[in-house]
């Protein structure tokens, strides 16, 4: 007959929960799994027109923190390693001086970031009706936050602040602010 012990069962415990991690499971965000679909993301907005669409198309607006002072946004539907879902496209321009019309007329000049809502098939992230969240700098490559983790997947899932925890609160629990289609 087997002893099992508290300490092997502690061990074991231990073990499992190791394999689970080197087993691929992904980092909140940040991980190679996310930092890999946002590569795919970004060429599919590019073929699409999305990561550098004319600007001149979307009507400035002013923004505010995170985003940037003055914003521009697209949506619309976008597939992605053979799923299409909803994407939202926000262009973050900032820059002392920076206005909405001088982002009409020369946005190159003054944008900072692109930031990106897509959603992604179900069971990626139940619990946030299963957007996928990431920041570009405006040639694609991602931005990171102040520890130095990529911007790329469940952004910030689970903490007081982050794209997560600040989209929760919009109204009819969609995750979006400007409407409630989704």
């Amino acid at each position: 007959m087997k002893r099992t012990t508290l300490t092997s069962i502690a061990l074991t415990g231990v073990l499992a929960v190791g394999a689970a991690f080197a087993g691929g499971h992904e980092k909140p965000f940040g991980g190679d799994d996310s930092v890999s679909y946002s590569r795919d993301l970004w060429r599919a907005m590019t073929r699409a027109g999305l990561a550098g669409w004319d600007a001149y198309q979307a009507v400035p607006y002013e923004g505010q923190h995170p985003h940037g002072a003055v914003l521009q946004t697209l949506e619309g539907k976008l597939t992605v390693k053979g799923h299409t879902g909803a994407v939202i496209v926000k262009r973050n321009y900032g820059g002392d001086g920076v206005s909405t019309s001088k982002v009409a007329n020369n946005p190159d000049k003054w944008l900072q970031a692109v930031t990106v809502m897509f959603r992604r098939e179900s069971g990626y992230d139940s619990d946030n009706n299963n957007w996928f969240w990431v920041k570009y700098k405006p040639d694609g490559s991602l931005h990171t936050n102040p520890k130095g983790m990529k911007l790329a997947g469940r952004v910030a899932k689970g903490k007081s602040k982050g794209c997560i925890a600040c989209h929760q609160g919009a109204p009819g629990g969609d995750y979006v602010f400007n409407n409630n289609r989704y």
